[in-house]
């Protein structure tokens, strides 16, 4: 009888886990939001906390989270409108210089991979075409849905009308002070993680901004803010901002010599943040194994695109912590991490 049981609630499993990949595909919608709307509310909880503590009442205090998020917005905001005032400003000669080697590099293509691109418009424009405008004004339409989405789910959280802690306790753990003990761990790393990984990103903008300025790369605070929003993407950005960067480079530096210097140095600021100073300040305790990083990033990016790939390490760390609660899921979560040993038992 137990072996039937068995067998009935491990064929339901098979059953349900693709059921439940594809509820988050088709419902992705409304899934992106609420897990980014999650990550901005325990990143303020503290603060929260601090508000309450003082007497400060909770819709005043949502209030002031929001402005804090929206100052936030605001700034990158400006610095985008900054670049795109920077680039706009720039004379013709980055383009006819880029669309010279490009086309170099079109014929050397065609010629030995056997390529073909369009001969009616030039090289750029197949790329910049006003065919491409009305999929850029679909992008911001949902970009701005997905906006007040998050906005929306932000204040839910904070006012406490979804509970992480009540949601566990009356889920999974169906144990007051293991949910409460797990909801604390699942807020201090999470909290830890976007605190390091928003300081290593700024560092790596900052100083790939820099960098473009000393060696006379053009539109250096494009390429600071580009390096700063892709290294959200853990692993895969550092390598999306360095080719696309050492790219951009090929067209504007003529000397051989400069040019490897520039992409070598690049390339340190990547290596000194991410595979230097990021886990220093992760700590051991936080790491996660690489080919789990990989796998994450591959099935996260599938189901949700680019919020999928930001979102891919803080969901892992919020699985590997749920999983470190159960005997049966342990081994599991010593995999993530890369452990061999099983983590203290609440």
């Amino acid at each position: 009888m137990l072996d039937k049981r068995r067998t009935t609630n491990i064929l339901l499993l098979i059953i349900a886990i693709p059921l439940v990949f594809y509820l988050l595909k088709i419902l992705s919608f409304i899934f992106i939001p609420l897990i980014f709307s999650m990550f901005i509310a325990l990143l303020f909880l503290p603060l929260m906390r601090t508000l309450g503590r003082l007497k400060v009442p909770k819709f005043i205090s949502i209030i002031i989270v929001l402005l804090l998020v929206g100052g936030g917005v605001w700034i990158g905001v400006e610095l985008i409108q900054l670049s795109s005032r920077q680039i706009l400003a720039s004379d013709t000669q980055f383009f006819d210089k880029a669309e010279l080697k490009l086309n170099n590099l079109k014929e050397y293509v065609t010629h030995n991979f056997g390529f073909e691109f369009e001969d009616d418009k030039n090289f750029l424009n197949q790329f910049l075409g006003s065919e491409n405008i009305g999929s850029t004004v679909s992008f911001l339409r949902q970009f701005l849905t997905t906006l007040l989405m998050t906005t929306f789910f932000v204040v839910l959280w904070l006012a406490e009308s979804i509970n992480v802690q009540k949601l566990l306790n009356s889920t999974l753990l169906k144990q007051r002070y293991t949910s409460i003990k797990t909801f604390m761990k699942i807020e201090k790393d999470l909290i830890k993680f976007i605190k390091v990984k928003f300081l290593v990103s700024l560092l790596t903008g900052v100083f790939t901004g820099l960098m473009c300025v000393f060696f006379d790369v053009s539109f250096p605070i494009f390429w600071g803010l580009f390096a700063f929003t892709i290294n959200f993407v853990q692993m895969v950005g550092s390598f999306i901002s360095v080719i696309l960067l050492s790219i951009f480079a090929f067209v504007e530096i003529e000397a051989t010599s400069t040019l490897l210097f520039f992409v070598a140095s690049i390339t340190g600021v990547q290596v000194l943040f991410g595979a230097i100073l990021e886990p220093i300040f992760m700590g051991k305790s936080f790491s996660i194994n690489v080919i789990a990083v990989l796998v994450m990033l591959m099935f996260w990016g599938f189901l949700w695109g680019i919020p999928g790939l930001i979102m891919a390490i803080p969901i892992t760390v919020f699985i590997k912590i749920i999983l470190e609660q159960f005997p049966n899921t342990r081994v599991i979560a010593s995999l993530l991490s890369g452990k061999q040993t099983a983590p203290e038992k609440l």
